[in-house]
């Protein structure tokens, strides 16, 4: 198996399967369907990794805002209980239009919840968990096009702009094909990074857009991200609109620096092996990477001689003609 095709196999297993992906999608359309039919809403787009397509499996929930039309809901955008009001407005609405029992436009949502920024819709059981959920915020629009979203818990309105990251993402996708599938890599592999307190997967995704190349192939790519993303981190990883500050403050920035550098040396032996016509070692290189879902041959067996316990073979000693002392 060469390089290529063993990249191709790993992807593989790392999206998600197109008939769920399906499903996830017409499930987030079905509510900005319904909710683009209240007349105080002016327009509804889904937001996440889904929508930027970075999404890694299993998808259980997916994003959608819903922008208000400010002159029905004047109150909005200020500091104070108006942020709550405007989540328990989408919650009723999402109640009326999809609730399973008597929901006006279909009969999907099992359950809902307020948090912080978005009414948590369960269309599975809420028990499982696993089970699938829509995240549905409010939002009013800005005159320089970002977003105003409630902020429950510190009764505010706070500015985002997730529609900047999605068309950053679209822009790097389309210099260079690779990007997107490459996202849902670098979130797989996160997740078995050795990293105190874990990683968010939007670090990953933003430390992609700023050390990613837009050409070359995957190795060599991979390579250049670890490399410049080692250094990176130390910067901290902002929200790239420049809006919302740091995506995770308490990132343990030195810890994950360390896994990138080692992930970087062990890319760097990869692409030399290969470039010397080793393809099974740097295989083999790129699985430490990766882990066992990236294919590669087994290592070759040691000698016995080599193997510990094992003595080895005794031969005579040559006898050399040399003069007596």
């Amino acid at each position: 198996m060469g390089i290529d095709e063993a990249f191709d196999a790993f992807q593989k297993t790392v999206n998600e399967d197109i008939d769920k992906t399906r499903l996830a999608r017409e499930r987030r359309d079905l509510f900005k369907t319904a909710l683009l039919s209240e007349p105080d809403v002016v327009e509804t787009f889904g937001s996440g990794s889904l929508s930027r397509s970075t999404q890694l499996k299993p998808i259980h929930d997916v994003d959608v805002v819903i922008v208000y039309d400010p002159d029905e809901h004047p109150e909005w955008g200020n500091d104070g209980p108006s942020a709550q009001d405007a989540l328990e407005h989408v919650r009723t609405r999402v109640n009326r239009l999809l609730s399973q029992t008597n929901g006006t436009h279909a009969n999907e949502v099992r359950h809902t919840l307020v948090r912080n920024h978005a009414v948590k819709c369960f269309l599975d059981d809420p028990e499982d968990p696993e089970a699938f959920t829509v995240d549905v915020m409010a939002a009013l629009r800005q005159e320089d096009g970002s977003l105003l979203i409630p902020e429950k818990l510190n009764t505010r309105w706070v500015p985002a702009n997730p529609e900047y990251l999605i068309g950053q993402v679209a822009d790097h996708q389309r210099d260079w094909p690779h990007f997107r599938p490459l996202v849902r890599v670098l979130k797989q592999w996160r997740l078995t990074a050795p990293v105190q307190g874990g990683i968010k997967s939007l670090v990953m995704e933003v430390l992609a857009l700023n050390c990613m190349p837009r050409s070359g192939n995957r190795s060599q790519a991979l390579k250049t991200f670890f490399t410049a993303a080692a250094v990176r981190v130390h910067e901290g990883v902002w929200d790239p609109a420049g809006l919302c500050g740091q995506i995770q403050p308490d990132l343990d920035h030195a810890g994950l620096s360390d896994a990138f550098a080692d992930a970087a040396d062990l890319a760097e032996r990869a692409c030399v092996a290969a470039a010397e016509g080793d393809t099974d070692n740097a295989l083999r290189l790129w699985q430490k990477i990766f882990g066992d879902d990236f294919p590669a041959p087994a290592a070759p067996a040691k000698p016995a001689s080599l193997i510990t316990g094992t003595p080895a073979l005794i031969t005579p000693r040559p006898i050399k003609d040399a003069p007596q002392g």
